[in-house]
Order: structure tokens, then sequence, then C-alpha cells
């Protein structure tokens, strides 16, 4: 009887219990909150994959990687509704704090390091030529002209390349919002 994705990413969680947990751990800063996230890896394997994964091992760090992620934006809105709520009893006093420490937060720094790497990964998937016109556009601040100019290419042939890049890009960040 062949084994199903389920059975087999069940079965990789096992081989890397170990390895998962010391990343969690690492990702989380708490023993007991890598042990939840691992309980919930556990869950969403079960509840999982319906068709074959090439690599388990990658997939399964991905998960785990896609639960840290989501404990920090829960515990983000978390705080911000309760700073919403007692704001609403302490008057200007939260007000000038909340304006006095604007530095982000450990974990806004973690989630935008982490979508910042996925975007440069992103890019690095798009067309030479895409590629190229994106970065002098979007990162460099050139306009559709300057851009055609300095290639020696039709502003047109800009405008299709930016095309190709954001519908790239877009389908890119869709899809890693919902692993």
């Amino acid at each position: 009887m062949a084994e199903t994705p389920v059975q087999g990413l069940l079965a990789t969680l096992e081989e890397q219990r170990v390895a998962l947990r010391r990343f969690l751990v690492a990702r989380t800063g708490s023993e007991s909150d890598a042990d939840d996230l691992l309980s919930e890896l556990w869950i969403k394997s079960q509840a999982g994959a319906t068709g074959p994964i090439a690599n388990p091992g990658s997939y399964l760090f991905r998960m785990a990687n896609n639960l840290v992620l989501d404990r920090l934006r829960e515990a983000r809105r978390r705080s911000r509704r309760e700073r919403d709520w007692t704001g609403e009893f302490h008057g200007d006093q939260d007000l000038a704090l909340e304006i006095a420490d604007t530095s982000p937060t450990s974990e806004q720094l973690l989630i935008e390091r982490e979508e910042a790497r996925h975007l440069r990964e992103a890019i690095a998937q798009l067309p030479p030529g895409a590629q190229r016109v994106l970065k002098m556009h979007k990162i460099d601040g050139l306009s559709h002209a300057a851009v055609a100019e300095s290639l020696g290419i039709t502003k047109s042939a800009v405008e299709k390349h930016m095309a190709v890049a954001m519908a790239h890009l877009r389908r890119i960040l869709r899809d890693w919002g919902n692993d």
C-alpha cells in the first residue's frame, strides 16, 4: 500500500522533530512556545498536503516558520487592540508615550526582515530583463523614459518588462502569504 502525502509528511516530522524544535526555540526564544508550535505543526501536517511534496523537510520548516510569523502577527494585533482599548481610559498620557516611542519592536523587525528576504528571493526569480528594469525603476528611482534610454530599448519595452515583473511579484507574494 502506497504512503499518502500526509503519512509521508508526518513521518518526516517525526524524523525532523528535534531539528524543528531547535529551530522553533531559536525563532521564538521560548521552549514552551516552541513545543506549542510543534504541536500546531503536527496538527496542520495531519490536515495538510493533498498532493506529493518534493521536499517534505523544507516544507515542514517553511510551515514552522509561517507558524512563528503568524504568532508574531497575532501578538502585534493583540498588543495594538489592548493599547487602543486602554488608550480610551488613559487619554493623552498614552498618546504621548506612543508618539515618544516610534522605534519598531523586535517582532516588527523580524517580520520586516523576513518579508524583505522573501521579496529579494522573488526579484531574483525574475527574467533578467524584467529584473534589470524593475531595479532601475523601483529601486534606483529612474523614470520609464530614463530606463529606456539607459538600456537602449523603447519605453514600451520598459513598460512590458515592468508588467511582467509586477505580475510575477504579485503571484509570488500572494502565494507566500497563503503558505
